[in-house]
């Protein structure tokens, strides 16, 4: 359920900054998707999260995976399963203030966009 949160959040910003082709909107979707980005916004969210969101971060990370793609660091995709399991309770909890608030920690780390 988080990965497909995550996903529309990201879908949704950048649908949102105007018209571009499907193709350019994809590659873009996909770098921000990706395990390394979602360790980044792990790592700028942590600090802000009540003891139980923490809680649910935490054991998503730490879940077994059976599996992780060799093009991934483990840690990297360690953390991005809890970010996933952080979005989706959120979302199920139907918190979605603390989403968003939390997504947008996730994206602002000082740079602008390309």
């Amino acid at each position: 359920m988080g990965d497909a949160v995550f996903e529309l959040l990201v879908r949704e910003r950048l649908a949102a900054q105007g018209s571009m082709p499907a193709h350019i909107l994809h590659k873009k979707a996909v770098k921000k998707v990706c395990a390394v980005a979602q360790a980044r916004g792990y790592d700028r969210v942590e600090p802000l999260l009540t003891d139980e969101e923490l809680g649910i971060l935490k054991r998503g990370r730490n879940a077994n995976s059976t599996h992780v793609p060799r093009s991934c660091d483990p840690s990297d995709y360690r953390k991005a399963t809890g970010v996933e399991a952080l979005f989706g309770y959120l979302y199920l909890k139907g918190d979605l203030q603390r989403l968003e608030t939390l997504y947008e920690r996730m994206e602002d780390d000082g740079t602008e966009e390309d």
